[in-house]
């Protein structure tokens, strides 16, 4: 598509607003940016020729078409400047009355063709389309933050938007250089509601007492994020990122792993939102605290022995053997266990230690075992953790002490996500390739929930989940009709 000639509109000079401004500037596009404060017009500009300008300095922007892209951007603080335009996309407060006030007003003012887009991640497309005269030409266009670095852009239709309206934005979009992936209108869509767990479940291990840059390490090292979840919900504003899951949890009753995090909701009292305010889960005026790693001055042990049935062990099990350590064959331990001396190691369950007769200690979950730097353990006794600790320190692993918690850290969390994933597929939010995608393009995530769900086995996955519950007597652990087939 052409966007020369093309003229966009945007509401509202914050962050989003710009990102989406840059883009379709850069795309080639007229872009008009109206908020209602001349300070946010004046500092909207500035950060976008920041912004630009580092694009040159680090060369991946020319020189000469910086000053076209800032020359096809007009600021102004009248509506009526956006009457001609072709496309506006609001990017203002998450308040529903405010966003319809204003697509309200916008609607007497531009043509019978434009199209209006809200970026709401979190409202419901079609309740703010009940306010307009001409609904069918309305449609959510969630941008992710950073705009111009993220390439998703899920794309939601209200029950009265035109099947040619979702044509033509997502057209627009594809000519900007973004992924579109057509959403349902539920609450979060795919990434805000799909991708909760990863945060709550952060949280909800930081109240149990685990150290936050513990929490963090595992999730990076082991889980294969690339920033943990107390780290990120710092990095985008524990206020912000409190709204969406509050938002989410008004607009969904009866599934209890949206209920809000009272350790979250307590910074958010506090005035503690993350990096905006120096502090948040840390103190962002000190260096960051390194993780509680566990130390061992001897040597690596000579061999242990595993259970011959295949396992998510099995990596770490031939980077053992490759590092020389005799990795011997032994059917009467019980799957997914390995002996090391007198003491059986278990990958964990979701039972915690104490419900595991027979066992010592508990591995935590890594995406994958091959790869993995660092690992969570729990241990009945304490002499036990130095031959272990020995012997991961050989191939690179690093060990963290994690107290006798229902699904530690890793597990619990991963378990959740895949759920999470599971049943939104199930309930037609999109298709399992499309929510993968969306977490992929949209969070970040090394793999998606779904994929990475069939991987570990749906069957090992249910019985995790079922554990969960059961041993928290909690609801938000259940297995989703699709995990629990």
């Amino acid at each position: 598509m052409d966007m020369i000639g093309l003229h966009i509109g945007v509401i509202g000079a914050g962050t989003m607003g710009l990102g989406i401004a840059q883009i379709a500037a850069q795309a080639g596009c007229r872009v008009t940016v109206f908020d209602q404060s001349a300070q946010a017009l004046a500092r909207g500009g500035a950060a976008m020729d920041a912004a630009l300008e580092r694009m040159v300095a680090k060369g991946r922007l020319a020189a000469d078409l910086r000053s076209e892209i800032t020359g096809r951007v007009r600021w102004d603080d009248q509506l009526h400047a956006l009457s001609n335009a072709h496309l506006v996309i609001e990017a203002i407060v998450e308040r529903l009355d405010i966003k319809r006030d204003v697509f309200s007003a916008l609607e007497q003012i531009v043509g019978a063709d434009c199209i209006l887009a809200t970026n709401t991640s979190s409202l419901s497309v079609d309740a703010i389309a009940s306010a307009l005269r001409w609904p069918d030409r309305f449609c959510g266009l969630h941008f992710f933050n950073p705009v111009p670095v993220m390439r998703l852009v899920e794309l939601i239709a209200s029950s009265r938007t035109a099947p040619s309206v979702m044509t033509r934005a997502a057209k627009v979009m594809t000519a900007w250089g973004k992924q579109v992936i057509v959403a349902r209108d539920v609450p979060g869509f795919i990434v805000n509601s799909v991708a909760r767990p990863y945060y709550a479940e952060g949280f909800a291990a930081l109240g149990d007492g685990i150290a936050p840059q513990d929490i963090d390490a595992l999730m990076v090292e082991a889980g294969g994020f690339r920033i943990g979840p107390l780290a990120l919900s710092d990095l985008i504003g524990q206020d912000i990122n409190y709204a969406a899951a509050a938002s989410v949890h008004s607009r969904i009753a009866g599934i209890a792993r949206f209920e809000l995090r009272r350790e979250q909701a307590a910074l958010v009292e506090r005035g503690d939102l993350g990096q905006k305010t120096g502090r948040g889960v840390y103190d962002h005026g000190k260096p960051l605290p390194l993780p509680n790693w566990l130390t061992s001055e001897k040597p690596a042990p000579a061999h242990i022995q595993v259970h011959a049935a295949d396992s998510p062990l099995q990596g770490l099990f031939t980077r053992l053997a490759n590092s020389g350590i005799c990795v011997e064959r032994n059917d009467a331990l019980p799957p997914d266990c390995f002996k090391l001396g007198e003491c059986v190691i278990a990958l964990g369950d979701g039972l915690p230690l104490a419900a595991r007769p027979g066992v010592d200690m508990l591995l935590d979950l890594a995406r994958d075992f091959a790869t993995a730097t660092a690992l969570g353990v729990t241990a009945l006794r304490g002499t036990d953790l130095n031959p272990l600790t020995a012997m991961f320190h050989r191939v690179g692993i690093n060990l963290l002490l994690l107290p006798d918690r229902p699904g530690q850290v890793v597990l619990r969390s991963m378990v959740q996500l895949a759920n999470a994933a599971l049943d939104a597929a199930n309930h037609g939010v999109a298709s399992p390739e499309d929510i993968d995608k969306a977490l992929i393009l949209g969070a970040n995530h090394p793999q998606g929930p779904i994929d990475w769900g069939c991987g570990y086995g749906i069957e090992r996955l249910a019985v995790n989940l079922r554990h969960l519950a059961s041993v928290l007597q909690s609801d938000a652990y259940l297995p989703s009709a699709a995990s629990a087939k």
